[in-house]
């Protein structure tokens, strides 16, 4: 700016101040958050007009454009804390409606899922074309084969396949994570299709400021977010 660069001596001494005035308002390390503020932009430019050429004044063209920044600098800052207060009411809204999944079963991508005690286990393969004999495999934990069975024919798109929770040999098999598995003849060859399982929500959570639900199904580690559900069962 024209004023700035010709201010000699007492320019230098006003971008002391300036620099002083930075490194009061750096980001702080521990948050990163930045408290430079629009009283500080106003005490600049108070600083700079006081300490000007006489002779090559800042016009008014120049003023109007540095207070228009400033002012566009502070309601950027206004309008990123409105959008964060927004993001928050967002996610608190959709928390609460998530929280009427608790009890229910959803389906999430993956071929692991929980094998409730008494009970079988539900999951769903998407196949790219009809296929004949579709077999189902499922393994332990520990990947050992303990049950094979053929669901028969099913069409293109995706395809419920049910477990009843026993072995080969008709004998329950004990709660716990299990594996399923889909293969069948496409293109004339045996292929593997992708397949995913049902859990049941035991609880909702906010995420870690992120935006993000995330769903607490019974048997899995780690929580599942509420965006790659791909089903939700009936209640």
């Amino acid at each position: 700016m024209a004023g700035i660069d010709n201010l000699g001596q007492s320019g230098l001494s006003y971008i002391d101040q300036l620099k002083s005035l930075q490194d009061k308002n750096k980001p702080d390390e521990t948050t990163g958050k930045q408290d430079l503020k629009q009283e500080d932009f106003l005490s600049l430019l108070t600083k700079q007009l006081s300490q000007q050429d006489p002779f090559k004044p800042v016009s008014n063209d120049q003023m109007i454009a540095q207070m228009a920044s400033f002012a566009t600098v502070d309601g950027i800052g206004k309008m990123n804390t409105q959008f964060e207060n927004l993001n928050a009411s967002m996610t608190s809204n959709q928390a609460l409606q998530a929280s009427t999944l608790v009890g229910r079963d959803v389906l999430v991508p993956g071929a692991a899922g929980v094998k409730q005690a008494n009970d079988g286990m539900a999951a769903m393969v998407k196949l790219p074309q009809s296929i004949n004999n579709l077999m189902v495999r499922v393994e332990n934990e520990a990947g050992q084969l303990v049950r094979t069975f053929d669901v028969g024919s099913k069409p293109p798109g995706d395809s419920r396949i049910e477990w009843d929770g026993n072995d080969d040999n008709g004998n329950p098999l004990p709660a716990g994570k299990y594996k399923v598995r889909a293969s069948g003849m496409a293109d004339g060859e045996n292929q593997e299709f992708p397949v995913s399982t049902y859990a049941n929500v035991n609880s909702v959570l906010l995420g870690k400021g992120d935006g993000n639900v995330l769903l607490n199904l019974a048997g899995f580690d780690s929580p599942v977010r509420l965006a790659e559900v791909l089903e939700v069962g009936k209640a």
